[in-house]
């Protein structure tokens, strides 16, 4: 839905070509609008970073387009146990096959290859300019657009684009142009990070474990198909320079019977992590998204997710608005939904921090104690759910299952078998049972912003194959529910008649 006339020839600037920027350069791409990205790195980078991705994640990826790739390169992380010095088990969680998302809980994956794959469908749309080698130092925004300031920019003109989006990381440039404060935590922990290429094809049972061992609380999981990465907590009394040799990284390793024999030591760092957010995510038409808004420890692996959520939330959002089909004010929704969000994120994940990050044997003790006497041998605990969208304003209605992520089963279509996502595509989605009637002036509105209806059963346009919205729509109560692009819902209906309602009232939620 790309404007008319967008500002010199851009409709958004995107601004750093991690995943973030790469998926909202994508998404924004496939709805036809011309997207610029500046990264200020000429070559990509080539060491794992993020490792994992949760079902979510994995659907909004798939609505980039990778969906096929992404499986062939990422391993399933079933399971994950947290273990004392004694190797009890502690705790017990995860899920063997997929979440409602139509994904695995969790996919452990190598971020180099996640990026190339994001890279390689971003060339596929003409609208996607990549500029690399390219440092954003000054911007100016007036009622028309933004003109960003590039170094070495000789005539000075810049560029200029109808919205700009900060996604370039935790030292964000753009966040310091617009003058965003940050709350910070005070929350912070040195883990020295180790990455390795195992030689052999071992077995890691389970695939992911922590071991909360006072005198070393350690990290070890899946980076991806042939790859491991360990996390060695710095203790209190060690300093962070004498982690910066590789002989300490094989030391480490040692004990796990990973050796230079075996493996190949890919990278080995010190991070700090931290818990922090911006407190402004939007001026005026300059947004943030992804590490330059926020920081989170990485015990709950939701740091990229959270930034690729972002993504998904901010980009139908840009897409209404840039194509003037809602108002200008739906992005003061952006950072409201986003951020109640992140902050329970952050929280979770400062809980798990303290629990794992326990460095005194008394202390230590007596969380075991209580963490042993609640395991359940054999069982599976549930993962705690993320919190939805806040069902306030005008992008959640007040309906039974507004504002939580929808479902994505497994539908047939044709003949053909597939994931729904897969067989009607992204977007608005009214989804319904077969009997449902929607008012014919509404549909048409309905298709102007990208809206598509799609009766789900026996006799509709898709088979429920594994009952998974029928399943649903009992659950709720409903006959309709109305999917937003980033997969929430607006909404549901018990009736035919509340379903046309459902329509009626987001036209008058977005209308400009």
């Amino acid at each position: 839905m790309s404007s008319p006339d967008p500002v010199d020839g851009y409709d958004a600037a995107v601004v750093g070509l991690g995943p973030v920027g790469s998926v909202l350069s994508i998404l924004l791409a496939q709805q036809g609008h011309r997207v610029v990205v500046l990264e200020r790195w000429p070559e990509p980078y080539p060491l794992p970073r993020a490792v994992h991705f949760d079902g979510e994640v994995g659907r909004i990826l798939q609505s980039c387009g990778i969906a096929e790739q992404l499986v062939a390169t990422t391993q399933p992380g079933e399971v994950y146990e947290w273990r004392n010095a004694s190797d009890e088990v502690l705790l017990r969680f995860g899920r063997i096959g997929l979440d409602a998302s139509g994904w695995p809980l969790s996919s452990m994956f190598n971020q180099p290859t996640l990026e190339a794959l994001l890279r390689d469908r971003a060339a596929e749309l003409a609208t996607v300019e990549v500029r690399r080698g390219t440092e954003v130092v000054g911007l100016d925004q007036d009622d028309e657009g933004v003109t960003l300031h590039l170094s070495g920019d000789g005539d000075g003109t810049g560029v200029r684009a109808g919205y700009a989006i900060g996604c370039d990381g935790a030292g964000s440039t753009v966040r310091s142009l617009i003058g965003s404060p940050v709350t910070d935590l005070g929350f912070f922990y040195d883990w020295f990070i180790v990455d390795v290429i195992l030689h052999d094809d071992r077995v890691f049972d389970p695939i992911n474990v922590q071991i909360c061992d006072p005198a070393r609380p350690t990290t070890a999981v899946s980076g991806g198909p042939g790859r491991r990465r360990w996390e060695f907590m710095v203790l209190p009394n060690e300093q962070i320079d004498d982690f910066r040799n590789e002989a300490i990284a094989w030391r480490l390793l040692a004990p796990w019977n990973v050796t230079p024999d075996n493996a190949v030591l890919e990278r080995h760092a010190v991070y700090t992590f931290q818990a922090r957010w911006a407190d402004r995510w939007r001026d005026g038409r300059v947004l943030l998204a992804g590490d330059a808004a926020h920081q989170m420890p990485p015990f709950a692996g939701q740091g990229m997710c959270s930034g690729i959520r972002d993504a998904a939330n901010l980009a139908w959002k840009l897409d209404l608005v840039v194509g003037g089909l809602a108002d200008p004010a739906i992005l003061d929704t952006y950072a409201h939904e986003r951020l109640d969000n992140v902050r329970a994120v952050i929280d979770f994940s400062m809980e798990l921090g303290k629990v794992i990050c326990v460095s005194d044997p008394d202390e230590a003790a007596a969380r075991d104690a209580a963490m042993t006497a609640a395991v359940e041998p054999g069982v599976l605990a549930d993962v705690p759910p993320l919190p939805g969208i806040p069902v306030t304003g005008v992008c959640a209605h007040g309906s039974p299952g507004a504002g939580e992520l929808f479902v994505q089963g497994r539908v047939g279509v044709d003949g053909a078998t597939c994931l729904f996502d897969d067989a009607v595509g992204a977007g608005w989605r009214l989804v319904t049972t077969p009997d449902v009637e929607i008012d014919r002036e509404l549909q048409a509105w309905f298709s102007t912003i990208g809206g598509r209806g799609v009766r789900v059963g026996a006799g509709g346009d898709v088979d429920d194959l594994d009952g998974s919205y029928g399943a649903w729509f009992a659950d709720h109560g409903a006959v309709a529910a109305l999917q937003r692009p980033d997969f929430h819902l607006y909404g549901s209906a018990a009736d035919g008649r509340g379903a046309t309602a459902l329509l009626d009232r987001l036209r008058a939620d977005l209308m400009p």
